[in-house]
């Protein structure tokens, strides 16, 4: 089976800050987030997973995250559509 590509949402317990990103490894990334291993999102850790999308294509994974960073309406539709998870 191919490898799998997720775009997740990450929210900081200690501030509230939402942050995306994308991996080829979901569970090593959030690890490394939350060990503060990111120098962007080490000052907002710890961290909870509240959303996910899984792609087989890297391309469509990497170009979803970029939507959602670039495009203010997507992101604001996916805040939407998990208002109670987040």
């Amino acid at each position: 089976m191919k490898n799998m590509h997720y775009v997740y949402l990450l929210k900081s317990v200690k501030t509230q800050k939402l942050y995306i990103g994308y991996t080829a490894d979901l569970r090593k990334r959030f690890t490394e987030h939350n060990r503060g291993m990111n120098r962007a999102t080490k000052p907002y850790i710890p961290f909870e997973l509240v959303y996910y999308e899984a792609y087989r294509s890297k391309t469509d994974a990497r170009k979803r995250e970029l939507q959602l960073k670039g495009f203010k309406q997507a992101y604001i539709r996916l805040k939407e559509r998990i208002i109670n998870s987040i």
